[in-house]
């Protein structure tokens, strides 16, 4: 009975140790460049660098848009697209073969006025007129200037508590020090759904106005 346990407790071990170790090894792709401007504990003052994204509306809940919006974008990157050299050619005797596109992190989501914006951030290797034209005419490509965000970052789920919680101590956080940003808060997320969420990272953020 005793070897018994031994071995239970040993492959339970290795699980915990995999799915600790499995969120950060999957999560381990480019991210938006930026520096920080100031900083005190979690939260930061960040100046992005500019960036495009994939972006594409999505309406009804927060947590049922983000799925969509994610199903939709994951689509486009793993080759439901046209590439340059198909967008060019005149040649129908192939079938157009699309071009798969490194995923990124994170994944962002913001309030639109009725709806959802689910986005991904390209690559940086990428120009707009490299990157292949999205089949779903749901889906823009966009180029994004340098801008000024505030954010908190923060593990755990992506619960609408969660989010709500964090959401409230960066707006008492701004109000306290007059930083003046806009009306929406900017969701970020990092990791792949099975990572654990004491390894989670997520973001909050504000674009300084």
């Amino acid at each position: 009975m005793k070897g018994r346990r031994k071995i239970l407790i040993l492959i339970v071990g290795i699980i915990l140790i995999g799915a600790l170790a499995a969120g950060p090894i999957m999560s381990n792709v480019e991210t938006p460049s930026y520096k920080v401007i100031q900083s005190k504990g979690k939260i930061e003052i960040r100046e992005f660098s500019p960036m495009i994204i994939a972006e594409v509306e999505v309406v009804g809940k927060r947590k049922n848009a983000i799925s969509d919006g994610f199903q939709l974008l994951a689509d486009y990157i793993f080759g439901n697209n046209i590439t340059r050299d198909n967008i060019d050619t005149t040649a129908t005797i192939q079938r157009p073969v699309g071009k798969k596109i490194a995923m990124t992190a994170p994944v962002q989501q913001q309030l639109g006025s009725n709806s959802w914006l689910v986005s991904f951030v390209m690559p940086s290797e990428h120009s707009m007129e490299e990157l292949p034209k999205p089949k779903n005419i749901e889906i823009k490509l966009k180029k994004v200037p340098t801008k000024r965000f505030i954010t908190i970052q923060f593990p755990g789920t992506s619960s609408d508590e969660n989010l709500a919680k964090h959401e409230k101590l960066l707006l008492e956080f701004i109000k306290t020090n007059n930083i003046s940003v806009t009306d929406t808060a900017k969701y970020a997320f990092y990791n792949p759904p099975w990572t654990l969420p004491l390894m989670r990272r997520n973001e909050v953020m504000f674009e300084i106005q």
